[in-house]
């Protein structure tokens, strides 16, 4: 009874969280702007944070979906990645949200990894191969990818996926709603 409660409200906490965070987002913007004097002007009515807000969300994806915009993406990323201090925390967010890409990626390539426990598979993040023909794979936690364990895998023993890093944490985050292309 106990454990049938405790999931139910995980559950529930977890459907909710991305609702809650966009509310959230919307009220902060609205307090932000009616708090910044420009309740003051003529041109102001409450709810206009929430609309910036909207609008501000459109324009960075219409940015980023338009080949033009994907250019000044990409200007403003390497600027980003050049600045003294804040471009090494810029550059670890992005390897930490799965947005790196290269040699130096956190995250390499996604596999299905076999479960001992279920008979399934779960995803896996490669991170490092090594000479012996082992990788060093990140198994992470389903709603919270932060969580979860580093084992060290037969490289035979893997599926690898092909999708990007990004997708499959966001498949995790929002447990197993994303698409993950079946692999080799």
């Amino acid at each position: 009874m106990n454990r049938h409660v405790v999931r139910c409200l995980i559950a529930g906490l977890v459907a909710l969280l991305p609702i809650g965070g966009t509310i959230l987002s919307f009220f902060y913007m609205e307090s932000l702007l009616s708090g910044s004097g420009l309740s003051e002007q003529s041109f102001y009515f409450p709810g206009l944070g929430m609309i910036l807000a909207l609008l501000i969300l459109y324009v960075i994806g219409l940015l980023v979906t338009t080949i033009l915009g994907r250019w000044v993406w990409r200007r403003v990323d390497r600027i980003l990645d050049q600045l003294p201090v804040m471009g090494g925390m810029y550059q670890t967010l992005k390897q930490i949200l799965g947005y790196g890409s290269g040699e130096d990626a956190m995250f390499q390539e996604v596999a299905l990894v076999p479960s001992i426990d279920t008979g399934g598979v779960q995803i896996g993040l490669i991170t490092n191969r090594m000479k012996d023909g082992r990788c060093a794979v990140f198994l992470p936690g389903s709603p919270n990818p932060a969580a979860g364990r580093l084992v060290m895998l037969d490289e035979k023993s893997l599926n690898i996926v092909d999708a990007q890093v990004s997708d499959a944490l966001k498949s995790l985050v929002s447990v197993g709603k994303g698409d993950l292309v079946s692999g080799a």
